[in-house]
């Protein structure tokens, strides 16, 4: 089952973000079989100020702990989060219903 976070950062969060980020992608890279895709979400000056990933979990609180274990969570960066079921419809093109 896919889920999708959406964190938000917190108020001046850009610091923090880059001062964690290699051990965020460390991260991922350990739970990448996990990950369908993501990346930053980007202000109009091109800043990233919050996070989108979709993950491919036995069920919701295999995802929570997918999102807990992150090191942009577990550092306090969100401000807010969101983490919904989700279907990929289309990517890369194909669509598959």
């Amino acid at each position: 089952m896919q889920f999708i976070l959406i964190g938000h950062d917190k108020e001046d969060g850009l610091a923090l973000r880059k001062e964690i980020r290699a051990s965020h992608l460390t991260y991922l890279r350990e739970i990448a079989s996990q990950i369908v895709f993501g990346g930053p979400i980007l202000g109009d000056d091109g800043a990233p100020y919050g996070s989108m990933i979709v993950y491919e979990a036995e069920d919701r609180a295999a995802a929570e702990r997918l999102v807990a274990n992150d090191p942009y969570s577990q550092n306090g960066l969100f401000a807010r989060t969101e983490l919904r079921p989700f279907k990929t419809v289309i990517r890369d093109g194909a669509v598959n219903p």
